[in-house]
């Protein structure tokens, strides 16, 4: 592999040469089978409950397992920085990689005997790991790349982690609909097994704060994180923003597969599609940010890709709307060969492309202007934002689809939608502050 690309290499070639660079290549690995691994878990859950376990209450369920997998990080994100911070980022990614084996064990057991609590344990299981771990991938990247090459890295790490949701996505789903349970439970080790054996080859940094204690009461430095960041407007400005995008997109994807089965008939293949297509969206919106980028932390577009948010989200809603509820599977072909299918497959890519571009140039500014003794901290914050906006989105999302209040999927992602209009115009109206 090569080593060091030079920052004044052209948008394309810098991509190129980060994806060769081994300094790079053991955090993007790592990060790219941590959330394979997340989602294979969490479809095999999603698969059970829509084609086995009764369909009827799939929607609130499937969102609830959103949920569940990101509460913890809305309580130990702030100590995942801590200890990034106080410790060698890659020494603590190894540690949290070898505890993953473990949850994979739980997760095996929830498939083999059919159990919803043994995957609801794995599913919080992964959320904890995730939520130690996501201060450690970002605020390790500043550590490994060149500040030109900073949002080209982020760009990359964005469009591998889609990739790999895909993958995870029809590697959980494949799972439960027709392979032999020993299979699955072999692969669920292989996939932490490469995890860790990825986390080995993360270069060793330096400790950022090596006086540093975590703070044991989680809450507390929980609030102390948020505060932190409620000081700093324009630091506040760019992480309402960037959690916005996470509920969005969240809460989109949760209902994204309910509104298909549920309106056009579509099953495994046609969500595995929709899937394929939302991953290409994202990885043409990240790479799209870093060439327009060109190397500089370039905020510019984040305005307009809001507004595509909303408008995508809008047409989604409006595309299913007055469709009545299917009485019959529809494949593949006839799914495509269909108006609505077509427009669905078109508005998912063009959301999940907004997405990227609103939301890669937006973290990398916030991973850029952090100091580097507390950038660790700085993204546990960010992330612990995040997840409160992403655990109010999932839990408020599972009651409006609730039978007692029965708002149809149509209609909330519509309603998203119109919020999103109002975060473009917030963003707009905060453009001094995302100046390049």
């Amino acid at each position: 592999m090569s080593e060091d690309p030079p920052a004044s290499l052209p948008p394309f070639a810098m991509l190129a040469s980060l994806l060769r660079a081994r300094r790079f290549a053991g955090l993007f690995w790592c990060q790219f089978f941590s959330v394979f691994n997340d989602n294979f878990v969490r479809n095999m859950f999603a698969t059970l409950i829509l084609f086995r376990l009764g369909e009827t209450e799939a929607g609130p369920l499937i969102t609830l397992a959103l949920g569940t997998f990101m509460a913890p990080s809305l309580f130990l994100s702030g100590l995942g920085g801590e200890m990034a911070d106080a410790h060698d980022k890659a020494w603590i990614a190894r540690r949290l990689k070898l505890a993953e084996l473990g949850v994979q064990l739980v997760a095996a057991a929830g498939l083999w005997l059919s159990s919803l609590p043994l995957l609801f344990t794995a599913l919080f299981g992964l959320g904890v790991i995730s939520a130690l771990f996501g201060p450690v991938k970002y605020g390790i990247l500043p550590d490994l790349l060149a500040k030109e090459e900073l949002l080209a890295g982020n760009a990359l790490v964005e469009a591998a982690t889609f990739i790999a949701i895909f993958l995870g996505l029809i590697a959980g789903g494949l799972s439960v609909m027709g392979r032999r349970p020993e299979g699955t439970v072999l692969q669920l080790v292989a996939i932490a097994i490469a995890c860790f054996g990825a986390s080995l080859f993360i270069p060793p940094v330096r400790r950022a704060a090596p006086d540093l204690r975590a703070n044991v009461n989680v809450f507390a430095s929980t609030w102390a994180f948020l505060r932190e960041i409620a000081h700093d407007p324009i630091l506040w400005t760019r992480s309402v923003a960037v959690s916005w995008f996470w509920m969005s997109g969240a809460v989109a994807i949760s209902l994204v597969p309910v509104l298909v089965r549920n309106k056009t008939g579509g099953g495994i293949e046609v969500e595995t599609a929709l899937t394929a297509l939302f991953a290409l969206g994202i990885g043409t919106g990240a790479i799209a940010a870093a060439v327009i980028a060109r190397g500089r932390i370039y905020l510019k577009p984040v305005p307009f890709a809001a507004l595509g948010l909303a408008a995508f989200l809008i047409d989604l809603g409006a595309a299913t709307f007055f469709l009545p509820v299917a009485t019959a599977d529809v494949g593949l072909s006839e799914f495509f060969s269909s108006v609505a299918g077509i427009r669905i497959a078109c508005d998912v890519v063009g959301l999940a492309s907004s997405g990227a571009l609103f939301v890669v140039p937006l973290f990398t500014a916030i991973q850029a202007d952090a100091p580097k003794e507390r950038r660790a901290r700085i993204v546990g914050g960010v992330n612990i934002l995040n997840s409160a906006f992403m655990v109010l989105g999932a839990f408020a999302t599972a009651v409006l689809q609730s039978r007692s209040v029965g708002v149809t999927e149509p209609v909330l992602l519509a309603g998203l939608g119109v919020l999103n209009l109002g975060v473009a115009f917030y963003v707009r109206k905060s453009a001094a502050q995302f100046a390049a």
